[in-house]
């Protein structure tokens, strides 16, 4: 649908990504001509696009408009909320807003992409920071969440107040910084909340979502159990609260620290930076903690969502220095992610069979969610009291889900929208008022692409069928190459006879098309599909080559 609607003396609110999908959030508001962006996120490929490894939302509707976007507010530094900014905030060409840790995290991304000092990035202070974008008052409010620095966003419009929460949940041992306090929460729902934008990501968890506290309780009694075995911690490495738990773990348990994994380094770098894991244990390198008594050692490393290139692939290979025998154990500190479950298996698999201890929070409380289960949405429905609900960050299903809840709460309206979905929220009734092109564009090599663009198709199509290359040169016998079709043995017969079938197609064409390149090709391009799929049942993409033969 063409993106020909322009805000009037209304406020809207549009999601370019993570509005039907976990992950690639881009959340817009429009008020009096002018909009902002709310986190610019992005999410890995699957195998859904073979040979690529990001995906960002297409935010066509926003740059057509970038004169009247005011700026982009980010909510915290998880790469679905800011991974995308080091590939479009140059051509948006606004200022970023970010609190001190995501704002540390995101100027190394701009410097790795050499554009430190050419996108203006702007420190608000984490608790309570405010800024004016136009018509739009925003206040940082700060809550719990799996990574340092999580705030929701109070935005304060000519329509009335927004409570967008961002990634969130209800901690009362946050072991890093001090959320909201549920006093706060009611305060601002006595003055008034138009609307409720929320994360829709546990609505079917029944239960809290707990607490580092317990967590930090939990690791420490399952870390002391094991004396005399080399300990392997896996977890998200941006989960400083974690990081600063298993430091502590460490100290307590007579262990050295041993940290594997870029991503780990980072973190505990900038965390430093930013006033936190302060008294964090400073780590021993590979070679000392190998030459350590087993039980001395405790192990931070990456890969536990099954990453190929990761330290706890490489340690489950024997590829790692940090060398794992029987009897070690492995605590995955982390939830499993979906889509994930092959490959974590996958490593898990290779630890069993060396006869290494494994523990998830199947056994054990070694993790909590980062986000609300239901008690916690209802609680804060409860404080706030919206007049109106808008699920974000969720599938249809679990957005969808929350409306429900949201409705049995008492909250007066809900509005389920997916991507591209344009929403008045005031004045009047809220709903969806037009549709805008919404999609998902991905990195291909260096390349950002349409998703649905040939390339990926094509490669997709390949991948499930394979290719066969048709070589027609000027006197010659077609010449024709196959790949990934399933015929092994056979392949010498087939490939004979796929040639006869090009000639002889050839040899058909009679008049104009006997000498017409394009007729050429096509009866060539026929004859070679025919033949595979009656050898082999697939039907590959077929490329007809044919140099000098042009007429």
């Amino acid at each position: 649908m063409k993106n020909d609607y322009t805000p009037e003396d209304e406020l809207l609110f549009l999601a370019l990504g993570g509005s039907g999908e976990i992950g690639m959030n881009v959340n817009l508001y429009g008020a009096q001509g002018k909009w902002i962006m709310v986190d610019l996120g992005m999410t890995f490929s699957g195998n859904e696009y073979p040979g690529v490894d990001l995906v960002f939302a297409d935010l066509d509707f926003i740059e057509e408009r970038r004169d009247d976007l005011l700026g982009i507010v980010l909510t915290h530094a998880h790469e679905d909320h800011i991974g995308a900014v080091p590939y479009f905030a140059g051509d948006l060409g606004v200022p970023l807003y970010a609190t001190p840790f995501t704002a540390d995290l995101v100027a190394r991304k701009l410097e790795e992409a050499g554009l430190l000092g050419q996108v203006e990035l702007n420190i608000i202070e984490e608790d309570h920071g405010q800024l004016e974008l136009g018509p739009f008052t925003i206040t940082y409010l700060p809550l719990a969440h799996s990574i340092a620095e999580g705030n929701a966003l109070l935005i304060d419009t000519p329509h009335g107040r927004v409570f967008h929460t961002g990634d969130w949940k209800l901690d009362e041992e946050p072991i890093i910084g001090e959320p909201t306090t549920e006093e706060e929460l009611r305060q601002i729902g006595k003055e008034g909340v138009l609307a409720l934008v929320c994360d829709s990501t546990n609505v079917f968890n029944p239960n809290p979502s707990g607490s580092e506290g317990a967590v930090h309780r939990a690791l420490m009694e399952e870390v002391a159990r094991h004396k005399g075995k080399r300990v392997v911690v896996t977890t998200f490495a941006s989960n400083v609260a974690r990081l600063q738990t298993l430091g502590e773990v460490a100290r307590e348990t007579g262990r050295q620290i041993v940290v594997a994994g870029r991503s780990l380094d980072r973190i505990i770098e900038v965390a430093q930076d930013n006033g936190y894991l302060e008294d964090f244990p400073t780590p021993v390198d590979f070679e000392t903690a190998m030459g350590l008594p087993r039980g001395e050692v405790l192990i931070l490393a990456t890969g536990g969502q099954g990453e190929p290139r990761a330290a706890l692939a490489r340690m489950a290979e024997e590829n790692h220095p940090i060398e794992l025998t029987a009897g070690d154990v492995v605590l995955f500190s982390s939830r499993q992610i979906p889509g994930n479950e092959i490959a974590i298996g996958r490593i898990q698999n290779q630890l069993a069979a060396r006869g290494i201890t494994m523990v998830t929070d199947r056994q054990a409380l070694i993790h909590v969610s980062g986000h609300p289960g239901r008690p916690e949405l209802e609680a804060l429905y409860d404080w706030l009291k919206p007049e109106i609900l808008v699920p974000v960050h969720g599938e249809i299903r679990h957005m969808a889900e929350q409306a429900r809840v949201g409705k049995a709460c008492g909250i007066p309206s809900q509005v389920v929208q997916k991507n591209g979905d344009l929403v008045r929220l005031a004045p009047g009734k809220p709903g969806k008022i037009a549709e805008v092109r919404a999609g998902r564009l991905v990195l291909d090599g260096d390349i950002i692409a349409p998703a649905n663009g040939e390339a990926i198709t094509m490669r997709r199509r390949i991948a499930g069928e394979g290719v066969l290359v048709v070589v027609l040169a000027r006197g010659a016998r077609p010449v024709i190459e196959a790949v990934g079709l399933p015929l092994d043995e056979d392949l010498p017969e087939f490939l004979e006879e796929a040639s006869n079938d090009v000639l002889a197609a050839i040899n058909r064409l009679k008049g104009r098309d006997a000498k017409d390149e394009a007729a050429i090709r096509e009866a060539a391009r026929l004859a070679a599909r025919r033949a595979a799929q009656r050898w082999s049942g697939k039907r590959p993409q077929v490329r007809v080559v044919m140099p000098g033969l042009a007429t």
